[in-house]
């Protein structure tokens, strides 16, 4: 993840998603990169490459992704089990664990429940964050509307330990098998501090951002 401050994305390629259930067995990969790796609002590393490796099986899902965050590198992993019923509504429950190899960050681990219907999408993930100093608590909350068109738009709010608001609107592409995303991320004075942008009196002020990034799956 990243500091608590870290609780996607550009791509949220880590993020565990909702699976139909499927007769065999199918494993993927895929390889990114993003002018600004940015998760659930939070900047983490201008100019990041990633890569990850996904399994699914009858519902069940699991899967590695890994990016450059400058001090080493990002190392996540998750698994869990999702349905999709015939009329379309899909829900799943899982597990994901966000560690390093640098000084960049701590460990997280969190729960991760997932709903949709249609074009609307529910995340709701709560988790601890095992800083050196002591364990800290934190949940977030996030609504996605996605249309066929490519164009989506997020809102994610932090609870718990964490605080902070952001509004996320995209607009996704493939072309000759490859993926093209634009994003722009808008946030709260809250994540706007953790992501550098400050007032004369040192609090933080909202930020504003624009991301573009590329990816391919086989």
């Amino acid at each position: 993840m990243k500091t608590l401050t870290h609780i996607a994305a550009g791509l949220i390629l880590a993020s565990s998603g909702l699976f139909a259930a499927t007769a065999s067995a199918d494993v993927s990969y895929n390889v990114g990169y993003t002018s600004e790796y940015y998760f659930r609002g939070i900047l983490q590393k201008n100019s990041s490459a990633s890569a990850g490796i996904d399994y699914e099986e009858g519902g069940f899902y699991a899967g590695a992704w890994t990016a450059d965050v400058g001090d080493g590198l990002e190392i996540d992993g998750y698994f869990g089990y999702g349905i999709e019923t015939e009329s379309g509504f899909t829900a799943s429950i899982g597990a994901t664990g966000y560690y390093y190899t640098g000084q960049f960050d701590d460990k997280y681990e969190e729960l991760n429940f997932n709903f949709g219907y249609g074009m609307f999408s529910l995340e709701y993930s709560v988790g601890e964050a095992g800083y050196s100093s002591g364990a800290s608590d934190y949940d977030f909350l996030g609504l996605t509307i996605s249309g066929e068109s490519g164009l989506y738009a997020t809102f994610g709010t932090f609870g718990e330990d964490a605080d902070g608001d952001y509004l996320e609107l995209g607009y996704g592409m493939t072309i000759s098998d490859i993926d093209f995303g634009v994003a722009a991320i808008l946030t709260d004075d809250d994540l706007g501090g953790l992501n550098g942008e400050f007032d004369s009196s040192g609090s933080g002020t909202e930020s504003e951002a624009l991301v573009f990034s590329i990816g391919y799956s086989w």
